[in-house]
């Protein structure tokens, strides 16, 4: 039996990366500059205007979900949110509504539809004034960060293109970002990794996204260093492997695959938007895992693959590569191959094959998703 074991930096140089990273950027942040630049929300709105392909198909897909319709009705608010325990019956719903909140937030975008706005302040509205705990269940940070994020991109979208929103709407908002999704992020990252890599990510993209949004850099710094140095599966070292692109997930599930490289692509775009190219970290390494994933999922029986020694020991006993979701894709392309093929001039031969079987881009409950619409073309070399 052979075991692969991530190859990782010396302290040195890890720290030395991020202190070059610290002096870099004692700058103010670039707003709106989350997820979505401002460039990026012109070129939605354009799109739709001029009804310009491909990224019109993803857009037809947006306007006919039904949680982005401004006639949406809530399920909550709820007192007590959780995918799991006493309060799981909260999961579906609640995950709708945020849905329903960030999606309502781009159809405002790209219409200029003031209803949908309205929707995504009624939503979030009433769960400010409800929502007072996210219990310490097992699943609470998968919460957070899947969640968190379509709030906190939500309302910073807002925050720059709509005037209707109240000073006072804002506060009781923020409120509720800080006091009650943050804390379980914060929890996360002190606690010793437990977890597979997917998590990782997944909370730091809450996480980053709400650093920029509440202009804490310190925060911002935290979670860049979380993404190149934390002894946890879900950093670019310990995920992908740097010789041939493998992900430590890759012997659980493809799915789990996909949705923990699509959430480190969800990082690393939001820096970028902020001029720091995480994408580009260990030679590429975000590029060789997705070409991977989609190498295998596209039939390919050949891939390499080797038993994984991943750093908390629980996950080191898949010794074949998983069929389990195998060809089922997840919308995550074409963010990565927008920046990696069309801003840098690389090649992605085998996510462009995926892209080509799944384009446009639609809906996914865990990822921006409508990444035709959202990311094609868009972006400039920093």
């Amino acid at each position: 039996m052979f075991f692969f074991c991530a190859t990782v930096q010396t302290s040195a140089q890890n720290r030395k990366s991020i202190n070059n990273f610290n002096i870099k950027h004692k700058k103010s942040f670039v707003h709106p500059g989350i997820l979505h630049s401002r460039e990026s929300l012109d070129h939605i709105f354009e799109v739709v205007t001029k009804k310009t392909m491909p990224e019109y198909g993803s857009y037809e897909l947006l306007k006919n979900h039904p949680c982005a319709s401004a006639q949406y009705k809530m399920n909550g608010p709820f007192r007590v949110i959780s995918r799991d325990g006493q309060y799981a019956y909260t999961k579906s719903k609640m995950e709708a509504d945020f849905s329903a909140a960030y999606l309502n937030a781009l159809m405002w975008i790209a219409t200029k539809d003031e209803s949908h706005a309205k929707k995504t302040l009624e939503i979030l509205g009433a769960y400010a004034d409800s929502l007072k705990l996210i219990p310490a269940t097992n699943d609470a940070p998968l919460l957070v960060g899947l969640e968190g994020m379509k709030i906190v991109n939500a309302m910073e979208i807002l925050r720059y293109t709509y005037k209707g929103m109240t000073p006072e709407e804002m506060s009781k908002i923020n409120k509720m970002i800080t006091t009650i999704f943050l804390p379980v992020c914060e929890t996360f990252y002190k606690t010793k990794a437990y977890t597979n890599g997917n998590w990782g990510p997944i909370v730091t993209k809450t996480y980053i996204s709400a650093a920029i949004y509440l202009d804490n850099k310190a925060m911002y710094n935290k979670a860049i260093d979380f993404y190149y140095n934390a002894n946890d599966n879900g950093t670019i070292q310990n995920y992908i492997s740097g010789t041939t692109g493998q992900v430590q997930e890759s012997g659980r599930d493809q799915g789990h695959s996909q949705l923990g490289i699509g959430a480190l692509a969800t990082v690393c775009e939001i820096a970028y938007n902020q001029g720091d190219d995480l994408y580009s970290a260990f030679d590429n390494r975000l590029l060789k895992g997705f070409e991977y994933v989609a190498r295998y999922n596209l039939g390919d029986d050949n891939v390499p693959f080797t038993t994984w020694k991943d750093v908390t020991g629980r996950y080191s006993d898949w010794t074949v590569i998983s069929d389990k979701s195998r060809g089922h894709f997840i919308p995550v392309y074409e963010m990565v191959y927008n920046h990696y093929v069309r801003i840098k001039g690389l090649s992605m031969p085998y996510t462009e094959q995926v892209i080509k079987k799944i384009r446009p881009e639609g809906y996914d409950r865990d990822q921006p998703a409508f990444g035709t619409l959202l990311f094609y073309g868009t972006g400039k070399s920093n």
